[in-house]
C-alpha cells in the first residue's frame, strides 16, 4: 500500500510548479514536502521528479500522480453516496482546456453542472495539442484536445468543431494582398499567433505554397480576446475563430483573407475511465454544451475521425 501523504506531496509539487507553492497549498514547510518527495522515491527505489524549474515528473511519477488522483477522486464520489448531506469539502476538478475554448463555449457549458454539483473547478490553459500531455502525464482529470486517439486508461467523445479562418481588416487586405494570398505577400505581411506552440498559421501557408514562408513578422498574443483586437486594429492578419469574429465579420470590420485558409479543429474530451458519477455528469454538461455552442463535425476536420 502507498503512502497518500507522500503520493499527495509528489502531485502537489508538479500541479504547483514548485515545492514551495506546493508547502503552501498543503500548509506544510518546503522541507516536510521535500521529504516526503524524497522518502516516495526512496520507497518506491525510483526517481520520480526531475529537479528542473518547474520540476516535471518522470515516467514513474507520472503514473504515481495518475493513481493518487484517481483514487481521490473514487474516495470524494464514494463519500458523496454514502452521505449526500455531509459538509465536507467541495469536489476539486483539474481540467486541461485551450483558451479558444474557455473563453467561447467551455464555461457556458459546465456553469449549471458546477452550480448544482458545488464542485471547483481548477483549470490549466494550454494549446489544444498541449492539453493532451497534461492528461498523459496525470496533472488533470480530463482535457479538451484535438487528438481523437484516446490514451490508454482514458475514454474520448468527440464534442465538435471550431472553425478557424486567417482574418484581417479590409484595408490590411488591401495594403498587403492586393494580388490574393500569395506566397510573397503570407511572407511581408504581420501575422499574429497565440503563442510558439501555435501552428494554425503556418498549417495552413504549408497546404497553399510548395515551399511557405517560415520568417514572416508575427507578433505573439496570448490571450484570445487581445489577439483579434490586434486584427482589428489593422496591425496583422490571425488565424481566429469564426465563432469569435461572428460580429465583427457580419459588420465588416474583419474578413477571411482567402477561404482557403479555413480550417476546422475537431474537439475532443479525453478522461479518465474512472466509474465516478461527477466524471459522467462532467462529460454530459460538456457534451450538451458543444452542441448548442460548437459546429458538428462533418469530417475533414484537424484532429481525425471521432473514435
Amino acid at each position: 500500500m502507498h503512502d497518500y501523504k507522500l503520493l499527495e506531496a509528489l502531485a502537489a509539487v508538479v500541479r504547483e510548479g514548485g515545492f514551495e507553492r506546493a508547502a503552501r497549498s498543503l500548509c506544510l514547510t518546503q522541507s516536510a514536502v521535500s521529504q516526503r518527495v524524497r522518502l516516495l522515491e526512496e520507497r518506491t527505489g525510483r526517481v520520480l521528479l526531475t529537479r528542473a524549474s518547474p520540476p516535471r515528473p518522470t515516467a514513474d511519477g507520472r503514473r504515481l500522480i495518475r493513481h493518487c488522483l484517481q483514487v481521490r477522486r473514487l474516495e470524494e464520489d464514494l463519500a458523496a453516496e454514502l452521505d449526500p448531506a455531509a459538509p465536507g469539502g467541495r469536489p476539486v476538478l483539474r481540467i486541461g482546456i485551450n483558451a479558444d475554448s474557455l473563453d467561447f463555449w467551455f464555461m457556458d457549458a459546465v456553469t449549471d453542472f458546477v452550480r448544482e454539483r458545488g464542485a471547483l473547478l481548477d483549470l490549466a490553459v494550454d494549446d489544444q495539442e498541449r492539453t493532451h500531455r497534461m492528461l498523459a502525464d496525470g496533472e488533470v482529470l480530463g482535457c479538451v484536445s484535438a487528438r481523437a486517439e484516446p490514451m490508454q486508461g482514458c475514454t474520448v467523445r468527440l464534442l465538435g468543431v471550431m472553425r478557424y479562418g486567417l482574418l484581417a481588416t479590409p484595408g490590411f487586405v488591401r495594403r498587403y494582398f492586393p494580388r490574393g494570398l500569395t506566397r510573397e505577400a503570407a511572407a511581408r505581411a504581420p501575422a499574429v499567433r497565440f503563442n510558439r506552440a501555435d501552428d494554425l498559421h503556418d498549417l495552413v501557408l504549408g497546404r497553399l505554397f510548395p515551399d511557405p514562408p517560415r520568417d514572416y513578422p508575427v507578433h505573439f498574443v496570448p490571450a484570445p480576446g487581445r489577439f483579434m483586437a490586434l486584427a482589428e486594429a489593422g496591425l496583422a492578419c490571425g488565424m481566429t475563430p469564426f465563432i469569435q469574429a461572428a460580429a465583427a465579420l457580419e459588420a465588416g470590420r474583419l474578413v477571411c483573407v482567402d477561404p482557403r485558409t479555413e480550417v476546422p479543429v475537431a474537439l475532443y474530451w479525453h478522461r479518465w475511465n474512472l466509474r465516478s458519477p461527477l466524471l459522467e455528469a462532467l462529460s454530459e454538461a460538456l457534451a450538451r454544451g458543444a452542441r448548442r455552442m460548437l459546429e458538428p463535425w462533418e469530417g475533414g476536420a484537424r484532429g481525425g475521425a471521432p473514435a
